[in-house]
């Protein structure tokens, strides 16, 4: 039994366009598909008998060969359906069928968003060097960034002011073109148009085509308050700009914190080393230290402070990045040793010495205590 014609099957003229095409074919399959003709076989045949020509005729290249050859052009493993008419390509025609048949709500974003991410500036990178005292009250940071921004004299199109675009002659705006080789179909990105489905009439002049030049912006940053080592902030839309109008890129801000000269973070809280004398350790006493909010904050040495011990100060410490919390002071105290003494100091040291006993240095008393029990001295 003969087949019937491409032409007929889709209910088209021989001459029409790919747009006439694409719309018989959509309201065909629409009607036809299995979905809504559960268990029809007949409807099921229509299907693939429509599917068979579309996929055919959309191709330019397939499209000559049958306008030249009839069904001949695909006999004996020519290029297309098989023995039964509906051959080795049929899983990439019915690829294109949920494609054509859903372009404007499936099929077309998808190409689109495909298009998009080929097109896509790149994404920056900018390492921004901040103080801790930034990090406490949060700045506003004016950088420079050299990158591609959209051509003003093309608005980004890359075409010459005046001129636009064709559709493209060798995918006819598909953005992708198949080649038979024997019993395969290979399809890959149209090499004309690069898979854009359209090519430039003139490219513009300041540009060359690419809708996009180099340059150095100026972008104010928010660093907010509480922000810690390492933290990236995204500036959407303020990376590289597309080639061609494609959608821009994205600028990356990875923040570090410089050392401080005096506090060590830790999260929420800080840490600051604070050296004691021997005598306020002893004696108790008190004294003050710095904070990031300017301001100075008193603290108190309990008499008998033993080296390493902490004050902690609530409340002084970081901010905590989007919140309310605070962290604390944690104030490290470390006895230092008096050196150089005088005669008379020396003496009065001395003289303590004797007088001391095991209830002014307990920690230390006990210690050798366990010493001469541990080796049984008397």
């Amino acid at each position: 039994m003969s087949k019937a014609d491409y032409y007929t099957v889709l209910g088209v003229e021989r001459g029409c366009d790919g747009a006439v095409l694409k719309s018989a074919y959509r309201k065909l399959a629409m009607k036809f598909h299995p979905d809504r003709n559960p268990g029809d076989s007949e409807a099921e045949s229509k299907f693939k008998e429509i599917s068979e020509a579309y996929d055919t005729l959309k191709d330019p290249q397939k499209r000559a060969a049958y306008d030249r050859f009839g069904h001949a052009a695909f006999a004996n493993g020519g290029g297309g359906a098989g023995a039964n008419g509906f051959g080795a390509d049929f899983s990439s025609s019915m690829s294109d069928i949920f494609e054509d048949i859903f372009g404007d709500f499936m099929g077309g974003a998808a190409r689109q968003r495909q298009r998009d991410a080929r097109h896509r500036g790149s994404d920056l990178r900018y390492n921004l060097e901040i103080t801790l005292e930034d990090a406490f009250t949060g700045t506003t940071v004016d950088i420079d960034v050299p990158t591609l921004v959209h051509c003003d004299t093309c608005d980004g199109s890359g075409a010459k002011p005046g001129t636009g675009f064709s559709t493209c002659r060798m995918c006819s705006g598909q953005g992708k073109v198949r080649a038979a080789q024997g019993f395969f179909t290979i399809q890959q990105t149209c090499p004309q148009c690069h898979g854009r489905g359209e090519t430039m009439d003139q490219p513009c002049t300041d540009c060359q085509g690419q809708g996009r030049k180099q340059k150095s912006r100026t972008l104010s940053v928010d660093v907010p308050k509480g922000i810690e080592d390492g933290t990236r902030i995204r500036l959407g839309g303020e990376g590289e700009a597309g080639l061609r109008g494609g959608p821009t890129g994205d600028l990356y801000i990875f923040v570090s914190v410089k050392p401080h000269e005096l506090f060590q973070r830790d999260g929420a809280d800080l840490f600051a080393r604070v050296p004691i004398s021997m005598i306020t350790a002893a004696l108790g006493g008190e004294f003050e230290v710095p904070t990031l909010e300017g301001a100075r904050a008193k603290v108190k040495v309990g008499e008998g402070t033993q080296p390493g011990q902490r004050v902690r100060l609530k409340g002084k410490g970081m901010p905590v990045l989007r919140a309310t919390q605070v962290g604390d002071l944690y104030v490290q105290l470390d006895v230092e040793t008096p050196q150089k003494l005088s005669r008379r100091q020396r003496e009065l040291l001395e003289e303590f010495s004797r007088l001391s006993d095991s209830g002014t240095s307990p920690t230390s008393h006990g210690f050798f205590d366990r010493i001469k029990t541990m080796f049984g001295a008397g």
